[in-house]
Formats: structure tokens, C-alpha cells, sequence
């Protein structure tokens, strides 16, 4: 386990799987500016290390995942519109690493999961919830807007008719209701929230790890306008998956009726 941002981000590994950990549970692990540059930092790394396949983001104890941005920062730091540039300055190189991040990545959801904190969630990759969490964006409530890049994947998936009942009304709603907008794969008993992540996380790391970039990638580029996809790059990544050794270990595990050893190579 290592820390950052004093402590309110944690990072830890085991068994291919990376661990981001939003600490700072007496405030519902309300992001800072400085648990952003410390996000950076821990993807950064976790972005270098072949050994880990998958990352999973979770929120210290069980009343929240993350309750949105650090209120008690906003008269300082986004009192009004240049403060509030400034604040997204400083915090651009957490959200560039995240959103360019080329790893899978799964939101472990418990307990809040709202405004900047559901913006976090609906960045990763896949996003499993506890029956007891709570979903919502009250930008509304506090008289301010919601940023294009978060109401884009907001939209992506949700459609736009739900996006505007989350976004025109700032109310919260169930893990149910999230599962039935499409704003999350999963719901599971609190009791089964660490297993069921547990197995998909491990699913996706025993798989072969440029198969799964290979496919990061081309939903990415599918989620655009078909003009602006990056379709070399699709191929490319294609081309790297075929002429690799683990496709060759995939077919040789196939007829050998073996689980395959994936080295990402």
C-alpha cells in the first residue's frame, strides 16, 4: 500500500489487479485538488507497470464512493468563473491521465456516488453497485453546470431523456434506478459487492491484455462521431493482437484444452 495527496490516496496490487483508493471518509471521500494530482500519480504508475491488467476505484469505508468535489474548497478555490478555471487547471492532470488511461478500470461502488464523484464512475470502464448506493448530480441545487466531457458520457449512457431528469431535477436515485437508466452493469448485496468485482476484475486480468486495450480502444473511438474515429489506430492495435505470442499461445491453449498463460506480449 502506498499513499499520496497526505494520504487521502491510496494505492495498492495484488494478483494483476491495481487498487485506487478516494480516502478521505470523514468527508464521504469528497475529491480535493489534491487527491486529483494524487489520482494522476497513481495511474501514472500503475500505467507503467505490465504487471498490472486491470485497476479498480474504490471509496474508503461504506457510506460513500465519492460524494463529488471537496465543498468546503469551492469559496476559495471556485468562488466564481476565474477561480473555477484555475481549479480545473490544477486538476487537469488528474482527469487527462484518467480519461487517456489504457488500462480497464471498474468503479467499486458503495454508498454515494454523486456529481463530480458519478463523473469519476462513468469515466472508468465498468461500474458495479452495491444495492444500497445512491446516484445523482445536484449541479442544480448549487446554482452551477455540469461539464461537457461528463454530460457527453452522461448521454452515451443514459440517453438523452434520462440525462435531463438527473441533470433538471439534482435528485437522487437508487442503484435500482441506475441499473435501469443503464448508468451502471451491476447491483449485488452489500455482502457480495468485494466478490463480485473480485471475479470480474480477475476475469479481465487473466485475459489477453492486448486483446482487452485492443477493444478499450475501439469502444472509445465507437463512441465518437464515425468521422472523428481513429480508424488506424484500430487497425493498428488489431494488427499488434494477431501477430502477437499470446495469440498464438490462445490457439495452442484452445487445442490443448488448457486455460492459456497471457503475457501481453
Amino acid at each position: 500500500m502506498t499513499d499520496h495527496a497526505n494520504g487521502k490516496m491510496l494505492a495498492s496490487v495484488e494478483g494483476g489487479v491495481g487498487t485506487v483508493t478516494f480516502n478521505q471518509p470523514e468527508k464521504r471521500n469528497a475529491m480535493s485538488v489534491e487527491m486529483w494530482e494524487g489520482f494522476g500519480q497513481i495511474l501514472q504508475g500503475f500505467e507503467s507497470d505490465p504487471d498490472i491488467r486491470v485497476v479498480v476505484l474504490t471509496g474508503a469505508g461504506d457510506k460513500a464512493f465519492v460524494s463529488g468535489a471537496d465543498i468546503s474548497q469551492f469559496e476559495q478555490q471556485r468562488g466564481d468563473e476565474a477561480a473555477r478555471l484555475e481549479y480545473e487547471r490544477k486538476s487537469a492532470f488528474g482527469r487527462e491521465i484518467f480519461e487517456s488511461f489504457g488500462k480497464p478500470t471498474i468503479a467499486r461502488i458503495r454508498g454515494f456516488c454523486i456529481g463530480g464523484g458519478l463523473a469519476i464512475a462513468m469515466a472508468a470502464d465498468l461500474r458495479i453497485a452495491s444495492d444500497d448506493s445512491q446516484f445523482g448530480i445536484p449541479a442544480a441545487r448549487l446554482g452551477i453546470s455540469y461539464g461537457y466531457s461528463s454530460v457527453r458520457k452522461l448521454v452515451s449512457l443514459v440517453g438523452p431523456a434520462e440525462a435531463r431528469m438527473l441533470l433538471y431535477t439534482g435528485d437522487r436515485f437508487s442503484a435500482a434506478d441506475a441499473l435501469r437508466m443503464g448508468l451502471i452493469n451491476r447491483v449485488v448485496p452489500p455482502a457480495e459487492l468485494d466478490a463480485a468485482v473480485a471475479r470480474i476484475a480477475h476475469t479481465i486480468a487473466t485475459n489477453a491484455p492486448l486483446s482487452v486495450a485492443s477493444m478499450k480502444r475501439t469502444v472509445s473511438e465507437a463512441s465518437k462521431d464515425v468521422a472523428l474515429a481513429d480508424m488506424a489506430a484500430i487497425q493498428a492495435s488489431i494488427g499488434v493482437c494477431f501477430n502477437s505470442a499470446d495469440y498464438r499461445e490462445g490457439r495452442a491453449a484452445f487445442m490443448e484444452k488448457r486455460k492459456p498463460v497471457f503475457r501481453g506480449v
